[in-house]
């Protein structure tokens, strides 16, 4: 049946190139719906090479050649002259269309994963959608000798996303929560990685960083990815230790990567089955029925384009309405329902992100579709019931998770020294940042607040309330954090009394989530944040905006979550040497100075499970005042989002615990440590003297 839709659309499509379009107006779509079709005969081709048993008999130049013809539309010297390009679309089919069709194209470039994973439904109903709207095009010429309304386009794209909401639903709960069939895991399994056409087996883009990136871990000796592989899976394991959860009851594991990293990731999966887990390693999404996002989970390539993802990162905003949103959430039920046992069995994600992509700097096109204030209040709401909803099956308090990052060859010249840096800093001694660790953590147990001020250049100046302990024999405010979920070691962090925590909290530059931000500032008052500003764009309006969605992720306002400071030193003067400061990853990056979090707590959603430090005391700070919403108004208790912002040490003039009587105990000034105790956090700083 499948098939025979399938050669159903292709007829139609197979004639497009040929059809002739009067007029004007319509000449524009004979050279659009030209482009799409041939891309649709592009896909067919692939599956039929695939299908067929070709992929293994070709060699790395014919495969090269077919991944790039695949991606070639959207590479950056291509881009400027291509309909998936929202502005190009608009410049060729006007205003009112030009958007519509380049996300209509954009869909269709979902399908290269779908043809790889040999997902024949996927590719049906999108070449559908294609002819039907196709369709609805030569009608109108034919009878009315005009364009469609844009109504009568948007409903056919509406419905689509409608009607197969229930399918696409089902099929990603199923790749989370099952491992049966795992395209990903057959090819860690099988793959000979010292032969690179296996990086083209996924459909994924392949450049110079998954060649490289595959060619060095090849280098590498056994020991080295052991090394690797066993510090990831072990953070893994004593994250379910420590915090008491019973890893044995968890049968399957949330696996991330980029491709490049498959014999380290052999080694991980080989780890996990003897903790009793298989893996669940699922497609970054593309289509907008699987929400792609900028910010990607699963397995993935480096982007081939960052501006064509940011382009279209508000597609959703053609269909986004109630209707939509209550449909997503009822599909999304039913399916955790059919696995609700699967769901049970997830122990939560282990994550090997990467860092050191060259710096991107987003162009805020007026084409790109946007979403309305009232869409992305909308968004919002549906984040948080989705997220409520998925934590009745897959309950907060029985699963875990870890992180660890490397660095990638984009980086630069320095890539094999960073990444050799990279692996000595998640392997440092965590004894040792432990005791000292401990040491930061018995002055700041007797503090009312914390003050942190900036220096050279920055104008930080913020105060920091904390709880107050009852009983400071049995009970603490910060959790000494060492290597377990979040690898590398070096951080001693709370969840902050909003209250009494205001101030201005200024960075020049950081990276948060791939995005750079110059200048960042934001406003507290009673913890909330009350204004934010940035230097990335001319016009303050795009600064806030651009800040509104990526950190406040469209919120009106955030709480502060998280206070910590980072102790890893070591990490650091690593950046520092090597150049790369503002290309380090937040998982490291936070480890490199204070850091403050804007959104949920680190508890969030589980606290009211203990939490004890090694010294045997309790962690009482996991709460704060908007978190406590949660048995009265869960809606307004959790945000679904946590963005750590770190102040550099050479960013840093003091941070300082006061007590309630105003002494004053100062743990870092002028970028160094000078609490007594912590002295051996300054031997790597002597580097950079």
């Amino acid at each position: 049946m499948l098939q025979e839709r399938l050669e159903l659309a292709l007829l139609r499509i197979r004639e497009i190139p040929g059809e002739d379009f009067q007029g004007a107006e319509l000449l524009p779509w004979k050279e659009y719906f030209t482009t799409v079709a041939k891309f649709l005969l592009l896909i067919e081709d692939t599956r039929q090479f695939l299908e067929q048993g070709k992929q293994a008999t070709a060699t790395l130049e014919e495969l090269q050649q077919r991944n790039r013809a695949l991606y070639e539309d959207i590479l950056p010297e291509n881009y400027e002259n291509s309909f998936a390009n929202p502005a190009y679309a608009v410049k060729m089919l006007g205003e009112e269309f030009g958007a519509l069709a380049s996300f209509l194209y954009t869909e269709m470039r979902s399908l290269i994963g779908f043809t790889y994973e040999g997902r024949l439904d996927e590719l049906v109903i999108r070449m559908e959608l294609f002819s039907e709207v196709y369709v609805a095009f030569v009608y109108e010429q034919q009878e009315n000798h005009k364009l469609p309304t844009y109504a009568a386009i948007r409903e056919i794209l509406y419905w689509f996303v409608s009607d197969y909401a229930d399918v696409a639903a089902e099929e990603r709960v199923r790749e989370m929560v099952c491992p049966e069939n795992n395209f990903a895991a057959a090819i860690l399994r099988t793959a000979d990685f010292t032969d690179l056409r296996y990086l083209y087996a996924y459909g994924e883009y392949v450049g110079d960083n998954e060649l490289k990136m595959a060619e060095f871990m090849n280098s590498l000796p056994e020991e080295t990815i052991h090394t690797m592989a066993d510090t990831y899976t072990e953070g893994y394991r004593i994250g379910f230790e420590v915090t008491g959860k019973d890893l044995s009851r968890k049968s399957t594991v949330d696996v991330r990567y980029q491709l490049g990293f498959e014999r380290m990731m052999r080694r991980a999966l080989e780890n996990f089955e003897k903790m009793g887990l298989q893996p669940v390693i699922y497609r970054a999404a593309s289509s907008i029925l699987y929400n792609p996002s900028i910010y990607k989970n699963g397995f993935y390539s480096v982007s081939p384009n960052r501006q064509y993802e940011f382009d279209h990162k508000d597609d959703k905003a053609l269909f986004l309405d109630k209707m939509y949103c209550s449909r997503k959430l009822e599909v999304m039920h039913t399916a955790f329902e059919k696995y609700k046992k699967e769901a049970r069995g997830y122990a939560g994600p282990a994550v090997v992100e990467t860092f050191g992509e060259k710096e991107f700097e987003p162009v805020n096109k007026p084409e790109s579709l946007k979403m309305t204030d009232e869409q992305s209040a909308l968004l919002v709401e549906n984040r948080t019931q989705m997220g409520q909803l998925q934590r009745q099956y897959i309950i907060e308090e029985e699963r875990s998770f870890t992180i660890i990052a490397f660095p990638i060859p984009e980086v630069g010249d320095c890539f094999e020294e960073l990444f050799r840096e990279t692996i000595q800093i998640n392997t440092l001694d965590y004894k040792k940042y432990q005791r000292i660790q401990q040491t930061i953590i018995d002055a700041l147990d007797q503090a009312d607040h914390c003050e942190i001020k900036g220096c050279n250049g920055n104008h930080t100046d913020l105060k920091v309330n904390l709880w107050k302990l009852k009983n400071p024999a049995k009970e603490t405010i910060f959790e000494n954090c060492v290597a377990d979920v979040n690898i590398p070691v070096g951080e001693v962090f709370t969840s902050p009394v909003l209250e009494g925590t205001n101030g201005v909290l200024h960075v020049t530059r950081v990276f948060l989530n791939g995005l750079e931000y110059k200048d960042l500032e934001i406003t507290f008052e009673n913890g909330k944040i009350q204004n934010y500003n940035c230097a990335n764009f001319a016009a303050e309006e795009e600064n806030k905006a651009f800040i509104k969605e990526n950190i406040l992720f469209r919120h009106k306002t955030l709480p502060l979550g998280e206070f910590a400071i980072g102790t890893n030193t070591t990490a650091y003067v690593a950046a520092k040497k090597l150049g790369v400061e503002s290309k380090m990853p937040i998982l490291i990056a936070e480890k490199m100075g204070p850091h403050f979090a804007v959104g949920d707590t680190c508890y969030s959603h589980a606290e009211e499970v203990k939490v004890y430090n090694p010294d045997g005391k309790e962690i009482v700070a996991r709460d704060n005042e908007v978190a406590a919403l949660r048995s009265v108004n869960p809606s307004k208790a959790y945000f679904n989002c946590h963005t750590d912002i770190t102040i550099p040490y050479d960013e840093l003039a003091e941070l300082t615990a006061v007590k309630k009587d105003g002494d004053r105990i100062t743990i870092i000034q002028n970028g160094r440590f000078v609490l007594p105790g912590t002295e051996e956090l300054n031997e790597p700083l002597q580097e950079l003297s």
